[in-house]
């Protein structure tokens, strides 16, 4: 376990005394304490990714996902009159915070913080931004007065001057790094050979504490993460590649890992991602990854991460790729001057952004139960999406949706994400694409390099074509393809049932009882079909996981509920109603 629980400002001994008293009770593992004499401040660590140490009149700490020395995705700085804590931009790692009068606890978990509540209660904010994006969108979490430190964010609270018990918090989050140059790099001969060598730089740096020992790589086949393990081939590491199996479900990924693999001549591990084995790590995911992600990728994670540890402490993946050079996912939204043209101010773009997360945004008066469609109803999600849309600092669109991803779909989700599900093996997590050096050149450079006709990230795959098959890197890609549709109404559908039958939602009070049912015959819209369904279905069900893994909640199941029936029963009947 590598995690931090601090606390600071002012309270009674007594009462702070019996809050961390029942803090450490949750946690099992002997902790390192960390306090400043005469003052209310302290950190309580367990693990070796947390670096703590008390100095003069100030604590410390801080977090590196990688286990680098001069990587700090997480620092706290805490003196007796005033408490910083600050996250990097490409938030990997997490930091939550609470107040209590005149206290301020925080935590890399959240769930340190659950024992220190007064009252656990859903955030309804927090729920309707996991029901827009998969993910509860910064500074939300979903718990009522529980927040998050926003990736590439400082807080600091001080101390009122002259009312010691009264306290002041502000915030900064300055971003110049990722700021679109006046005058890009539009050579391509030029730009080709930098981005070779920001990249193998990348890899050396991250490389740096691992000179005999094995490391892992997470191979989708895709170029990303082809590219990933073709850097650590070519570094002359000891490397040991894995990916997942889906048996006979979805469009296999498979034959291009091995592809990969192969051509670079490194070991391959397949990993087992059946049914049965994806519904028997539910809970165990839901647990590590602390806050609900509803992305169907995150369990397969899980069962890659349980297997790399068997051979090695650190990992590598692709993450970021997507964000950083314009992948795929918005190549609708790259390819069209049809935003600035005929929306010179950018009045439908946030709507429009918000709907590459093809969730249930829109949908709100047929999935929330009355109560909470009144609440959402006054909440406006473009919002959280204004500061990373905003073109202060990317003026032309490609940059401008770069940020955005790298801001909202990275830094919120991907990003932290993978880090939760590495600690929970305690795995250093390492990837090329979250370089501060090559992220910075990103902005750089001229738009037209990034999408080149119909190819996206084209100046990477010029960049890396001599070092991978040019059928991997130049092939389309669509994402991991999970097979959550196929498998939500086919082996998983009893276990659909079981976190998502009609007796549980009424119970919760957040959703219409009969929603998971008119997601999988495909009556709630038909916008949400195909791939959509299983997609939403995992949503609410990673949800329903994460209550009963986190907060140990759970609500009432009735033995007579439709689930019991198969899928083809109830789309026969709905089409016949």
């Amino acid at each position: 376990m590598n995690a931090l629980l601090g606390y600071w400002g002012h309270a009674e001994p007594e009462t702070l005394a019996t809050q961390l008293s029942r803090a450490l009770a949750a946690v099992p593992t002997l902790p390192h304490t960390f306090n400043l004499p005469d003052a209310q401040t302290g950190f309580v660590v367990w693990g070796s990714q947390i670096r703590a140490e008390r100095k003069d009149t100030a604590l410390t700490a801080s977090f590196s996902a990688a286990a680098l020395p001069g990587e700090r995705d997480v620092r706290i700085v805490a003196q007796s009159h005033s408490l910083q804590l600050q996250r990097a931009a490409m938030g990997r790692g997490t930091l939550y915070w609470t107040r209590q009068k005149n206290l301020v606890w925080f935590a890399t978990h959240l769930r340190l913080l659950l024992p220190l509540l007064d009252e656990v209660k859903i955030s309804t904010p927090g729920v309707y931004g996991y029901a827009c994006f998969s993910y509860c969108p910064t500074p939300l979490t979903p718990l009522k007065n529980v927040f998050t430190v926003p990736a590439g964010a400082t807080g600091t609270f001080q101390s009122k001057p002259g009312n010691a018990a009264v306290l002041e918090v502000h915030w900064s989050k300055p971003n110049t790094d990722w700021q679109e140059s006046l005058q890009p790099q539009r050579v391509e001969q030029n730009a080709s050979p930098q981005l070779r060598k920001l990249l193998t730089q990348a890899i050396q740096t991250q490389l740096a504490d691992q000179p005999r020992e094995p490391v892992g790589v997470f191979l989708s086949g895709g170029l990303d993460s082809a590219i990933t393990a073709a850097l650590l081939a070519r570094a002359g590491v000891q490397v040991r590649a894995y990916t997942l199996d889906f048996g006979d479900y979805g469009v296999s990924e498979l034959p291009h890992a091995e592809r990969v693999a192969s051509f670079l001549n490194i070991p391959l591990t397949k990993v087992d991602a059946s049914p049965a084995r994806i519904k028997d790590a539910l809970l165990a995911t839901a647990q590590a990854l602390d806050v609900p992600y509803g992305d169907g990728v995150t369990v397969p994670l899980y069962l890659l991460n349980q297997a790399a540890r068997r051979d090695c402490a650190v990992v590598f993946n692709g993450e970021g790729g997507d964000q950083l050079f314009g992948g795929w996912t918005n190549k609708p939204l790259i390819a069209s001057d049809v935003y600035e043209a005929v929306q010179p101010n950018g009045t439908d773009f946030g709507r429009d952004y918000l709907r590459t997360f093809h969730r249930l945004h829109g949908y709100e008066a047929e999935v929330f139960q009355d109560e909470v469609r009144a609440e959402v109803a006054a909440i406006d999600p473009q919002l959280w999406l204004t500061e990373a849309l905003e073109n202060l600092f990317t003026p032309t669109l490609l940059h401008r949706l770069r940020r955005a991803n790298l801001m909202l779909k990275g830094a919120q989700n991907i990003q932290p994400r993978a880090t939760q599900l590495s600690l929970a093996f305690d795995l250093a997590v390492r990837t090329p694409f979250c370089d501060p050096a090559l992220t910075r050149w990103t902005f750089q450079v001229a738009n037209d390099l990034f999408l080149r006709e119909s190819h996206e990230k084209y100046l990477l795959k010029r960049a890396v074509e001599l070092w991978l098959p040019s059928d991997i890197v130049w092939r389309e890609k669509r994402g991991m393809g999970v097979p959550l549709t196929p498998w939500c109404l086919g082996p998983l559908w009893r276990t659909v049932g079981e976190w998502l039958q009609p007796s549980v939602l009424r119970d919760e009070g957040l959703w219409q009882e009969d929603l998971a049912l008119r997601l999988a015959t495909g009556k709630l819209s038909g916008q949400l079909q195909g791939r959509r369904i299983g997609e939403c279905l995992w949503l609410l069900l990673m949800w329903q996981v994460w209550r009963k893994a986190v907060l140990q909640e759970d609500f009432q199941r009735s033995s007579l509920q439709p689930f019991l029936l198969p899928a083809k029963f109830w789309q026969w009947r709905m089409n016949r109603a």
